[in-house]
């Protein structure tokens, strides 16, 4: 027997898995809010990392994430938001990397509950991109940015995985949002943990259906409820 083999297999731990990871940051939101989003947060950011080395395990990863949220209730002011990957076609989301690496002109969004409608936040010059891309549509100033492409939010079950409730956030019901492009996709968004979000980005196909073009994720801000932060454990 090799002394070596048996301590490596003494002290290695199994890896938790997803349902296991996604509990152990619901347990820390009890007793510290913020540890527990930026948790979430860091775990959203490392699998949108991992989908560049490795699509089709952070595909994997990312799916196995998102069905174990939560319908989102009750969601309700600004959200930031972060664009955690695309997985429209291997060349197209090198470009979408590249871009926004340089440029991300989107912000977050915001959400009104009673209304059940929100709309995007975007940074001051996506302006004149939406200008040149669809010249009829006009976004909103606001303090710090534009607003655009609203939405009508209700939960159901999600359209590609219909055994998780989701927060639909729809833009097709909204008159002014532009036909191109924009009315066609379907946002579904999941509660990991409260306050921070992962979102799945659908885009409607003509023959009926929907194609998953990435995910993407949203944090509300948290009320530092605990004056001494709790390590949030490694997702």
């Amino acid at each position: 027997m090799n002394p070596t083999a048996t301590t490596q297999q003494t002290v290695t731990a199994p890896a938790q898995d997803t349902p296991e990871r996604v509990a152990a940051l619901r347990e820390l939101a009890a007793r510290d809010s913020v540890a527990a989003q930026d948790g979430a947060w860091g775990w959203f950011e490392r699998l949108g990392r991992l989908a560049i080395t490795d699509r089709a395990a952070g595909s994997a990863q990312l799916a196995d994430v998102f069905a174990c949220g939560r319908p989102v209730q009750g969601i309700d002011g600004p959200t930031d938001g972060i664009l955690v990957t695309t997985l429209i076609h291997p060349a197209v989301d090198r470009l979408a990397r590249g871009l926004t690496a340089l440029w991300m002109p989107w912000k977050g969004k915001n959400f009104h509950a009673i209304q059940e409608r929100g709309e995007n936040r975007l940074t001051p010059s996506t302006q004149w991109l939406a200008r040149l891309v669809w010249p009829r549509y006009a976004t909103r100033a606001t303090e710090g940015g534009r607003l655009a492409f609203d939405f009508q939010t209700r939960v159901e079950p999600g359209a590609v995985e219909p055994a998780v409730d989701v927060l639909v956030i729809d833009y097709a019901p909204v008159q002014s949002n532009p036909r191109l492009g924009i009315k066609s996709i379907r946002d579904e968004l999941v509660e990991i943990v409260p306050g921070g979000h992962l979102g799945r980005i659908l885009y409607r196909l003509s023959g009926g259906g929907y194609r998953n073009l990435g995910y993407f994720a949203l944090r509300e801000p948290a009320a530092p409820d605990s004056p001494n932060s709790v390590p949030a454990p490694i997702a």
